[in-house]
């Protein structure tokens, strides 16, 4: 709720620079402190363990019921599943269909054990660093940032405590209810509360000089997987739920990432462009587009372009 209020406030009016730190930072942050962290992540420790405890009981019950109905002859073994051969007989019938059944339940149980055992050891990991996936990513561009550009300075991520059990209680508490109120968090001394969206906007700018100016040499409709551009074009849509945008013959983009047959970028937009939108962006072809000779930023490629070829 803090978010939302923040930004709705952001898009009403007001401070905006302000605004625009404190909501950045509280969406950033939202995620992790959450009055239900530790709720969900007491619940993937006790999902697996109740699932271990029942496929030890399908395990034992298929093994006795099996057992039971084994009839060893001259160089053959039957089973008999109509009845066990013991007296009394069980007070549960156990035929072919109840070890379908049975059987059915212990892949159940042990698919969830591995599934949520995989979660628990995730979250885990996110509490004891205090850091999200989101969070790392933005930490690995900043320390590729001051590496390109030789800076001298030390990024800090600022909610990890330095220490894995200060991070473990700031989540684990007594009453239940993480430290923070949505908006303010224990921070690591000699950082504050905007030390991060500080970084992000810094990226932000770094992103638009870094940016190469294509203009559209070729038709393209949007399509998510289109097939006129090519069959390596086609099987190598990016598998995001990013938006592809529209392209006309004669516009202008500004791409900031890419793969080797898609990049990702803004629409140049005119002065005359429909009132109302401030930015088209998303993935495109590359063969439709090609680099126009006259920018500055040509001889730089897109933002981790590198990176995912």
């Amino acid at each position: 709720m803090p978010c939302l209020l923040v930004l709705a406030l952001f898009l009403w009016g007001g401070n905006r620079k302000i605004l625009r730190i404190t909501c950045i930072s509280s969406i950033v942050k939202s995620a992790k402190h959450t009055r239900l962290h530790g709720h969900i992540t007491a619940e993937s420790v006790t999902a697996p363990l109740g699932c271990i405890h029942a496929a030890f009981i399908f395990v034992m019950t298929m093994y006795t019921q099996l057992y039971n109905r084994l009839s060893f002859g001259w160089n053959t073994v039957k089973i008999d599943m109509s009845a066990a051969r013991r007296d009394p007989l069980p007070i549960i019938p156990f035929g072919l269909a109840a070890f379908a059944a049975t059987l059915f339940a212990l892949g159940l149980a042990l698919g969830t054990t591995i599934a949520v055992g995989m979660l628990f050891f995730i979250q885990m990991k996110i509490i004891l660093r205090n850091k999200t996936s989101i969070e790392s990513w933005i930490e690995e561009k900043a320390k590729d940032r001051i590496q390109y550009y030789q800076l001298d300075e030390v990024f800090v991520f600022p909610y990890d405590m330095g220490s894995r059990w200060k991070n473990f209680k700031q989540v684990f508490t007594w009453s239940g209810v993480p430290e923070g109120d949505g908006l303010a968090w224990p921070i690591r001394e000699g950082c504050h509360q905007y030390s991060l969206t500080i970084e992000q906007l810094k990226q932000k700018a770094d992103k638009r000089i870094r940016s190469v100016r294509y203009r559209v040499i070729e038709d393209y409709s949007g399509a998510c997987c289109p097939l006129n551009k090519g069959i390596k074009t086609f099987f190598t849509s990016p598998c995001t739920e990013e938006p592809r945008i529209r392209l006309q013959r004669g516009e202008f983009i500004l791409a900031t990432r890419g793969l080797r047959y898609w990049l990702y970028g803004d629409k140049i937009l005119d002065d005359a462009f429909v009132e109302g939108v401030s930015r088209i962006r998303g993935w495109f072809p590359r063969n439709c587009v090609e680099k126009c000779p006259c920018d500055v930023e040509t001889d730089q490629a897109p933002e981790g372009e590198k990176k995912n070829r």
